[in-house]
């Protein structure tokens, strides 16, 4: 499910739906997702200069949204062609020219990608855990490049819907402390109360 192949067929797919019908697809986590973490970036003042990276930015509509909340200093990363050539596409469209966007792979970042002030996930790090070859190892290099493209002090924003609060710690334990947890949706099964999404802010020492 998580080759290369399968991300770019899907991204083919929203890429050709977007510019048949100009719908850029589906937004992971929902709306509420990006509002959780913009309203969070808002309360705590954080300067609207700050270089902010999109770790698998897919369609790119978080930056978007990012842009429109004022934010300037703004990129987008994906492995997937496709997925770039649509959040490209997405870009233009909603006329947001100062979005840097390109093709990487985060478990092996080129050199330039470093110092950033915030790193944002949303669903990036599940897929990467996930992974059928060597997830274990790939979750290690994930927090390995973490450490390279975040400056220190920086802010990283996690949504996850595949980790709790308790193994996303444990997962970046090396190098990151816990600033925050932001409330999410919350369910109920068989009597107990449980949180379907955990989304996490951490600090880089």
């Amino acid at each position: 499910l998580f080759s290369n192949f399968s991300w770019d067929a899907a991204y083919e797919r929203e890429l050709q739906t977007f510019q048949d019908i100009g719908d850029a697809g589906e937004i992971w986590f929902g709306e509420e997702s990006m509002v959780r973490i913009i309203t969070w970036l808002e309360k705590h003042k954080v300067p609207l200069d700050s270089s902010v990276l999109d770790i698998g930015t897919g369609n790119g509509v978080f930056l978007v949204e990012l842009a429109k909340s004022g934010y300037t200093n703004l990129t987008g990363i994906d492995y997937s062609p496709s997925a770039i050539q649509l959040s490209e596409k997405v870009r233009e469209k909603e006329g947001m020219p100062n979005i840097k966007l390109r093709v990487e792979d985060f478990l092996a970042p080129s050199a330039e990608l470093s110092g950033f002030d915030i790193c944002l996930d949303k669903g990036t790090f599940d897929a990467i855990s996930l992974d059928p070859s060597d997830a274990a190892g790939k979750r290690k290099l994930y927090v390995g490049s973490l450490c390279r493209v975040l400056k220190p002090e920086g802010f990283f924003l996690i949504t996850s819907c595949n980790w709790t609060k308790k193994e996303l710690l444990n997962e970046f334990r090396e190098g990151f402390e816990i600033l925050e947890e932001l409330p999410t949706p919350k369910f109920c099964f068989g009597g107990r109360i449980g949180n379907s999404v955990t989304a996490l802010v951490f600090q880089r020492k």
